[in-house]
């Protein structure tokens, strides 16, 4: 029964649908916020327990919480109570204004981030759950009249409560003014496209896929929407079990339109749509749960609206580019997945995954054209493509790196006026060529 028990659980934890809705819980900004609430009612339905539990004791023997009668222990928590909701909504006011300001300067798909951010949705839990907490003890509190009864554990709780509030204000309006400042921004999205660069790539080559395209039956799913992860297991054993050959034609992060084919099967099957809509999970928005490239975007949005005529601002797009030439780096000693799936030694079915050209040209493409008339930019992006070209050395590799560079020079040639930054950068792309050739 143990056993079975366990192997459920790891079934529903490799589940890629369930991953996903996990991974969409962390948008939902309520969610912790409603944790900590329900955190705090418990403590203080605990501590009024607990206040019932030693009603005949003396509070103030040797006591260092509170130890008043009802009167002051109402007004306290009142006090408590009102001050704590009113923060709470000067809060939100707050996190409002810098997902304005973030969606104005750095696009509105950068908001997710802020909107994940653990500390913002604790910040504001905290705050909320004060106020429950203090008008959770406060319906314990009695007068004489009433049949005396203060609930001076409760009281104390909601005093510690408030300087923890204190505290959280101080450190908010201080994480709130670090967060937005846009090279805390690139850096936190630099951060997520490392760690997708750790998960989402190999240390040895794995399979390679067939080079002749298939010819089969196209697939279509009952969904649409952007395809935000694929099980690449379930489809495997259903072609293994089929004896069918299965090729994907989009992979995570594009958007699927309805009716539109998604797949190639080798031989037609009857319930192949079936088995599809329970493999592909879709959504309102790109996922970066199987996308390797989302952060990616995510960086590119930065650079492409700092380089706009309205902002200006080519030191963010520079920096952008360096982040993109460290992510490079770490992918030179490791291989990109070929998205071969086999079983018993044959290649059952095959994804749509990025590879190193295309990657690059994420990367890049965007940056250079937006940024043609920029000596500074282009300079910068030469730059990082020398650097990159000096740890890489895959052959395949550094002619995408001097297709790119070549590329850059072509721009600079035509869109840089001045001649001392075009000098700049035909020295930039000489050095460029040594590094080739070294």
């Amino acid at each position: 029964m143990i056993g079975r028990f366990r192997a459920w659980i790891a079934d529903f934890g490799s589940n890629t649908r369930v991953r996903a809705w996990i991974e969409d819980l962390g948008d939902q900004f309520w969610l912790r916020p409603a944790l900590v609430v329900a955190l705090c009612v418990g403590l203080a339905l605990l501590a009024t327990w607990y206040d019932h539990d030693t009603a005949g004791s003396d509070p103030s023997s040797g006591s260092w919480g509170y130890s008043g009668g009802g009167e002051g222990a109402r007004s306290l928590l009142s006090a408590v109570a009102s001050s704590s909701i009113g923060v709470a909504g000067t809060i939100f006011s707050i996190t409002i204004a810098a997902l304005s300001l973030a969606s104005g300067q750095m696009g509105p798909r950068l908001l997710r981030n802020f909107v994940r951010d653990v500390r913002n949705q604790v910040a504001l839990g905290i705050f909320l759950g004060t106020f429950a907490y203090a008008l959770t003890v406060l319906r314990t509190v009695r007068t004489v009249d009433e049949g005396k009864f203060v609930p001076h554990v409760g009281v104390t709780g909601a005093m510690a409560l408030a300087l923890v509030c204190i505290g959280t204000l101080v450190w908010y309006v201080h994480h709130i003014a670090t967060s937005i400042n846009v090279e805390m921004v690139v850096d936190v999205v630099h951060q997520d496209l490392v760690e997708a660069i750790a998960g989402k790539t190999l240390d040895a080559a794995d399979l390679m896929p067939p080079a002749v395209p298939l010819a089969g039956e196209a697939v279509t799913v009952s969904g649409s929407g952007f395809l935000q992860a694929v099980d690449s297991e379930i489809l495997a054993d259903w072609a293994h079990q089929h004896g069918v050959t299965i090729v994907l034609r989009v992979r995570p992060g594009a958007f699927v339109p309805l009716g539109a084919p998604i797949a190639t099967v080798s031989a037609a099957v009857d319930d192949a749509r079936d088995i599809f809509d329970k493999a592909m999970t879709f959504g309102r928005r790109q996922a970066a749960l199987q996308d390797l490239e989302y952060p990616v975007r995510q960086l590119n949005e930065i650079a492409v609206r700092a380089l706009s005529p309205g902002i200006n601002d080519p030191f963010t797009a520079g920096s952008v580019v360096d982040r993109f030439g460290d992510a490079l780096c770490r992918i030179a000693p490791r291989h990109l997945p070929r998205g071969a799936v086999d079983r018993d030694g044959r290649v059952v079915l095959t994804l749509d995954v990025v590879s190193y050209d295309g990657l690059c040209d994420g990367m890049f493409h965007t940056v250079r054209q937006n940024g043609s008339g920029s000596a500074y930019v282009l300079i910068r992006l030469l730059e990082v493509l020398c650097r990159v070209a000096e740890v890489e050395r895959l052959i395949d590799r550094r002619a995408t790196l001097r297709r790119h560079a070549d590329l850059a020079m072509a721009v600079a040639r035509q869109g840089v006026s001045d001649p001392a930054g075009l000098a700049d950068c035909e020295a930039q792309f000489r050095a460029f060529a040594d590094v080739l050739q070294s």
